[in-house]
């Protein structure tokens, strides 16, 4: 199990696999199972951006335990969690910001646990 992170900036927190593009993230999504998910929408000029992740998700329905939105644009932001939204299973928790302090720090340490009940108060 991975916590995938897709970014074409941004420093990959540790513990996550970094993603740097919309193919090479649903390849990870397709290969593995992921725990958590952060989506940055805008990935390069001209690139496929987040949204190509968000239309794999929901049509292979295809997702992880956490999803958090990371991205500085806010149109971008609020497209992919409207679609998310609308589409994904009850369990599925879908955050419209960056992941917590807290949460980087239990990843990066390995202590984070879906089932942990700790972890479900985490915003």
């Amino acid at each position: 199990m991975i916590d995938l992170y897709l970014d074409d900036m941004r420093k990959c927190p540790k513990g996550f696999v970094l993603a740097k593009n919309a193919e090479e993230c649903v390849e990870l999504l397709r290969e593995c199972e992921v725990r958590v998910l952060s989506l940055d929408f805008d990935l390069g000029w001209g690139a496929p951006n987040g949204m190509e992740v968000v239309r794999f998700l929901v049509a292979e329905q295809k997702y992880p335990a956490y999803i958090y939105l990371h991205s500085s644009s806010a149109a971008g932001r609020s497209a992919m969690y409207h679609m998310l939204y609308t589409n994904k299973p009850d369990h599925v928790r879908l955050f419209n910001h960056p992941m917590p302090e807290e949460l980087l720090r239990l990843i990066a340490s390995g202590k984070f646990e879906v089932e942990n009940e700790s972890a479900h108060k985490l915003q």
